[in-house]
């Protein structure tokens, strides 16, 4: 292309320049010389001049290579790239290279008006605080806000905003020193030496002297008026201890410390213990009055009628048209009083009228609320409802994202995890966060998510709990106030609007159709007559050889033809009585399917219902494609649902299980089969519920329901308004199940919450990278450590601290100084020898040498070294007890006169000699209380003896002479402890009663060497041994008890600790975390993935991927989303087998190494967690095959699925986010060709209730 050079401009060149007036087209031309180096645009007088109407592209191209000096290598010297310059006639503009951005301003201005009139008088500068924050820096909720692109969702670099209830760490983190760290001494050298180096610079004028405390650290704490009164007193004191040793000032975590604790005229004691006094003072100070104990969770009293509502709250944020329940007003009430509640509801009381206040006054209040709940459908029902409703509402899940700046978002909990760790703006603006079904916190996979939201969320944030009724509520909510600090006010029903009614059918022809029997009242009694006549109007049926079983005979199942005879004079005795809809509950999706297909003589619904149907159907399936609309599963449901019948589980494609929930919820669908998932929260109310079956398989076996599950599906009976009474029916098909059973199910205690916290390696990834938070802190807060009471403990170790430092210190100089090692010594021997005797009592060997006549030595509260003789061994081998005659002083036979001594002070094995004359008792021993077995055996007459002692323990025999055995016993006895007084020959544990265990072992020859070692001790000999023994033994318990609490309250008592230091390991030795503990590329990127974390991360730096189409990485990625077995074998790729041995291989890597850092999953456990059994599936619906023919392919159900690759569209999208961070554009693209081929079609067509 040639070049064409513009002639320069000359002088008669007039500098003109357009000017365009508004939008109207006008243009005046202005003569102003132009600077030299600028085209010649027409400027406008609008900010951004009109949009261009079709760009230059060679313009752009050459104003964004040519001209940006940012793309150009400035300092190349090379000759080609110089004449390039000189080519496109560009300057060096080396300043444009050092582009900083400009700092914020520290200060700004503020008006001075006059009070009275407002007339403006001054301006004054004011220093601005919380300049220099921002999302990547700090966790204010003061820093600016980021970029609008990730206002909603964060990003993984954004630090998330400071949880609630986790200031009070950040002192502790200040007062703990780091290794760096040292005191500040503000005394000495503070201006010549600065904090950190060893020597500095005096700047101080030589011939003057410089005076004392001229600058005093308390002299700048001028907004204590207190100090200022106290200071001359101060610096008195400071001249007096100038002479003598400068006493150091403790470093504290405020100033307000050093200003309260400074005036105190006492001698400064040591750093250490000014320091834990000052943590206890404002321990004190949080409590406050609050009283001994701070009860966080607050039960609102429900039964008396709330007569003052329409008063406190003369104009509500929302009118409902009905009167509203005690406990929906008392609920109102707290949350115009901004309080956080718990609502325990049961089933229909009318939980969402709550969390319609709650939306309505963050309206009100121009706030936002986010409602969560644990299930995606149920979040699309609720958006439905809640538009309905407010009109402003948004939905954020995996795959869809509809209207995300409303002022009420729903959403699942695992996005609102995510947004909370990534600082999304959306969490400044909110009020509240309702949870819906909080009993899911029990869900052993996704249960923590729910703790880590508690956790994360900020402190302005009020919480909304909504849960089916569960027996620890308070308990549940104490853990949420404490970690929350704020209270939780509980609020429960006390029965439901719409009682429930129990039954038993024993039903199966038309004969026997009317057989329903009553079991549980409507008042919650539990009628055994009803079960009994069950139980016979079954008999009367079973053939002679069924009747011998009795009611037991439920292990049999019933045939395919028995149960089609059931259901149908069921439902048709149902329907005749008007109980439609029913809700019948199956525990198998194949049962289900099979029970609705063998109803095919059964027609439930009017010529109209049927029309209504028809045409219900055909527009909601309008938006799929022919061949879609054409599914054999389709065909099925539309002929079932025509007759009334309706089928859901997971199973069934998601559009057609919304069609079913909307035409149940008009009443068309009469008798719907369902599993379990249906009682989740999908708020769909039945006349009837029927149970299959009360025995489910939960994954590993089959188990009766429990509680907790049979309530939350029964609760599904009774429409509030409609039925007068809900209706539960247990169909008995081989026989009634046991009374028991069904008791415990129907009577039982629901499941209580349950902490399912866990470490994931997400979560750890996403609180390293930020040092603020520490994972520690977050375990300390879960709700498995909320028995943790450190409250109390923290008032106990400080009890203990001031016990300690009053108690007189003891004497260890000259003799006396290997006092406390003796101690140690003695309490080492003592524990050995108790654990010796321990295992020996436990031992077969060591039982059968405690048999009738054997002499043993006695320690407890009453006896001190006492010899006895086994009478009688009890047969009870839990709580086993020895008869035992022993020894004793005349006097102290009862067992109420002990005199409980401190432990002594030798190693005592001195024998007990009766100083007077010797008696005898007859007693009950523990184990435990015989503290050696000799060699010595007497013989001895047991029945003789016992039946003498009990005699003369009767009031008219108490002076009777003891008898002649017992004489015999007690003197052989006392001649035993004559003969051996220092201690008599105890049965060896290895030797003689072969005990080979490593502990026993160990024991004896530690046992040994401590009894060797005790013969070197002086200060055995001194004169006041005892008294100091005394003293050292009660200040090593102080001293004992306070490390146990210390423990205690420390991270290191955490349970999860030592998984979280196993995981770290992991971490470090794939390279996700540094040494020390800084999160690497790799974490990053697996921060943004959400399951699978360490697999994905490895795969995609391995190159895993690289190789593959994006049809077949979609397809390798679908075993970390199918969850299921499968009969059938894939048919696939060599490159993509080539790649499934690739990831086996990498899990299989990744499994050994979390078994070599200690992690207990198995690596056959880590590996099949990954199932291949979609691979073929995925590869041709990602290759464009019809989902009909993909359906034939596999043994899984259509709705599973349509799941699968809809979670697995959720997948791609994740890698997609980490390609970008690793910076891999060609992965990137890859995924997102992926992600566009798999949606399509009826897979992702969009949920009927966001329509």
């Amino acid at each position: 292309m040639d070049k064409i050079d513009l002639p320069p401009l000359g002088p008669d060149d007039l500098p003109l320049s357009l000017l365009e007036m508004g939008c109207s087209g006008r243009f005046e031309l202005i003569t102003h010389p132009l600077p030299s180096n600028r085209p010649l645009p027409p400027q406008s007088t609008l900010p951004h001049g009109l949009p261009p109407t079709s760009l230059d592209l060679v313009t752009e191209v050459e104003k964004c290579f040519l001209r940006d000096p940012a793309w150009l290598p400035i300092h190349d010297t090379d000759d080609a790239f110089q004449k390039f310059l000189k080519l496109s006639k560009r300057e060096k503009e080396v300043d444009s290279l050092l582009h900083c951005p400009t700092t914020p301003l520290h200060s700004g201005l503020s008006v001075v008006r006059d009070p009275t009139t407002g007339m403006l008088l001054d301006f004054t500068e004011v220093l601005l605080e919380h300049t220099g924050l921002s999302a990547k820096n700090s966790l204010s909720l003061q820093r600016a806000p980021g970029p609008p692109s990730e206002s909603l969702r964060g990003s993984n670099t954004n630090y998330p905003f400071l949880p609630g209830g986790m200031e009070e760490l950040t002192l502790e983190h200040i007062k703990k020193k780091s290794d760096l760290e040292e005191d500040i001494d503000f005394e000495n050298d503070l201006f010549t030496v600065p904090p950190g180096l060893k020597s500095g610079m005096d700047f101080s004028d030589k011939d003057t002297k410089t005076t004392k405390g001229e600058v005093n650290l308390l002299s700048l704490l001028s907004a204590f008026d207190d100090v200022i009164d106290a200071l001359p007193e101060s610096e008195e004191k400071e001249k007096n201890t100038e002479k003598g040793e400068k006493p150091k000032l403790p470093r504290t975590n405020s100033l307000e410390d050093l200003g309260i604790k400074d005036p105190v005229p006492s001698s400064t004691p040591s750093a250490g213990t000014t320091r834990d006094k000052t943590d206890a003072g404002i321990k004190k100070e949080e409590k406050g009055e609050e009283g001994e104990k701070k009860r966080w969770a607050v039960p609102v009293n429900i039964t008396s009628p709330c007569d003052d509502f329409y008063k406190r709250i003369p104009d509500p944020a929302f009118k409902y048209p009905f009167e509203l329940d005690v406990f929906q007003k008392q609920a109102v009430l707290r949350l115009e009083a901004h309080d956080s509640v718990f609502v325990a509801a049961h089933t229909s009381a009318g939980k969402t009228v709550v969390a319609e206040y709650a939306i309505a006054l963050s309206k009100k209040h121009m706030t936002r609320t986010i409602y969560t709940s644990p299930i995606k459908a149920l979040s699309n029902q609720k958006f439905r409802d809640f538009k309905n409703t407010f009109g402003d509402v948004g939905l954020l899940t995996g795959d869809v994202q509809l209207n995300p700046e409303a002022s009420c978002l729903i959403m699942t909990t695992e996005i609102l995890r995510s947004m909370l760790y990534n600082g999304s703006e959306v969490i400044r603006d909110l009020e509240w966060v309702i949870f819906d079904e909080v009993h899911y916190i029990n869900d052993a996979e996704r249960g923590v998510v729910w703790e880590e939201v508690l956790i994360m969320l900020p402190e302005h944030v009020s919480i909304i709990l909504l849960s089916a009724t569960v027996p620890n509520a308070l308990e549940f909510s104490e853990w949420i106030g404490r970690i929350k600090k704020r209270h939780i006010y509980v609020i429960s029903t006390v029965k439901r609007p719409v009682p429930l009614e129990h039954y038993l059918y024993t039903g199966n022809s038309t004969k026997t159709q009317k057989e329903l029997f009553l079991l549980l009242d409507a008042s919650g009694n539990f009628l055994t007559k009803g079960y009994y006549a069950a139980v016979e109007a079954k008999k009367e049926r079973t053939s002679k050889h069924a009747q011998s079983f009795g009611a037991k005979n439920t292990s049999q199942s019933t045939t395919a033809n028995q149960d089609r005879a059931i259901w149908q004079t069921l439902l048709n005795f149902l329907s005749q009585r008007q109980q439609t809809p029913v809700v019948a509950f199956t525990f198998s999706r194949t049962r289900c399917d099979d029970n609705a297909r063998s109803l095919s003589s059964l027609d439930l619904t009017s010529a109209t219902e049927k029309s209504e149907i028809h045409s219900f159907f055909q527009k909601s399936l309008s938006r799929l494609s022919r061949d879609d609309r054409q599914l054999p599963q389709i065909l099925l449901m539309r002929d079932l649902l025509k007759r009334g019948i309706g089928v859901h589980h997971s199973g069934i494609l998601p559009i057609l299980k919304e069609v079913i929930e909307m035409l149940f919820s008009r009443g068309l669908v009469k008798v719907l089969f369902a599993t379990e998932t249906f009682a989740m929260g999908v708020n769909m109310p039945a006349r009837t519920v029927v149970f299959d079956s009360i025995r489910k398989h939960d994954g590993t076996g089959f188990r009766n329901l429990l509680p907790g599950e049979y309530i939350q599906m029964a609760g599904r009976a009774g429409r509030r308004g409609l039925d007068a009474t809900g209706t539960v029916i247990i169909l008995c098909k081989t026989g009634v199940h046991e009374m028991a059973d069904l008791h415990a199910m129907m009577l039982g205690k629901p499941t209580v919450l349950q902490s399912q916290f866990r470490l994931t390696y997400t979560m750890i990834l996403n609180l390293l990278r930020v040092e603020a938070l520490r994972v520690t802190d977050m375990m300390r807060r879960s709700f498995s450590e909320s028995h943790r009471d450190t409250q109390a403990h923290e008032k106990r170790i400080a009890q203990l601290r001031s016990t300690l430092s009053s108690l007189p210190p003891p004497d260890t100089e000259g003799q006396l100084s290997d006092l406390v090692s003796y101690y140690h010594t003695i309490t080492e021997l003592r524990i050995t020898t108790e654990n010796l005797q321990r295992a020996v009592m436990e031992s077969v060997n060591g039982l059968k040498t405690l048999s009738v006549g054997r002499v043993v030595v006695i320690n407890n509260t009453q006896h001190c070294n006492a010899l006895g003789v086994i009478l009688q061994v009890s047969s009870d081998a839990v709580n086993r007890t020895f008869t035992t005659l022993i020894i004793c002083e005349k006097g102290n036979e009862e067992r109420g006169n002990a005199q409980s001594n401190s432990s002594p002070p030798r190693y005592n094995t001195t024998l007990f000699i009766p100083e007077g004359p010797c008696s005898h008792t007859v007693q009950k021993l523990k184990p435990q209380d015989i503290t050696a077995i000799t060699v010595k055996t007497l013989k001895v007459i047991p029945e003789r003896i016992i039946d003498n002692y009990n005699k003369r323990q009767q009031p008219r025999f108490r002076m009777d002479p003891p008898g002649q055995a017992i004489s015999t016993a007690t003197q052989e006895l006392l001649r035993l402890a004559e003969a051996n007084p220092e201690g008599i020959a105890t049965l060896d544990p290895v030797n003689d009663l072969h005990l080979k265990g490593v502990d026993v072992v160990e024991g004896v020859m530690r046992q040994k060497v401590l009894q060797e070692s005790l013969k070197d001790f002086r200060c055995t000999h001194s004169p006041t041994f005892p008294e100091q023994f005394a003293r050292v033994q009660e200040r090593m318990q102080v001293q004992e008890e306070l490390d146990k609490l210390l423990f205690l309250v420390s991270d290191q008592s955490l349970t999860l600790l030592p998984e979280y230091h196993q995981r770290i390991k992991v971490l470090e030795a794939l390279n996700y975390v540094d040494s020390g503990g800084a999160v690497q590329l790799k974490g990053r990127v697996a921060c943004q993935i959400s399951s699978h974390e360490l697999l994905l991360t490895e795969l995609l730096f391995e190159n895993a991927l690289s190789p593959l189409a994006p049809e077949e990485s979609a397809a390798l990625l679908s075993c970390l989303v199918f969850t299921q077995n499968t009969q059938v074998e894939p048919h696939i790729t060599s490159t993509l087998q080539e790649s499934i041995d690739r990831v086996l291989c990498v899990a299989h890597r990744i499994g050994e190494l979390q078994r070599e850092c200690g992690i207990a999953q198995t690596v056959e456990d880590y590996v099949s967690q990954f199932k291949f059994g979609l691979t073929e599936v995925v590869y041709c619906w990602a290759r464009g095959m019809p989902f009909a023919e993909i359906a034939q392919l596999t043994d899984v159900q259509e709705g599973t699925v349509v799941r699968c690759i809809q979670r697995l569209d959720e997948v791609l999208k994740e890698v997609r986010q980490a390609a970008r961070i690793v910076g891999d554009s060609v992965l990137g693209s890859k995924m997102e060709r992926a992600s566009l081929a798999v949606r399509r079609d009826i897979v992702f067509t969009a949920s009927l209730y966001t329509h």
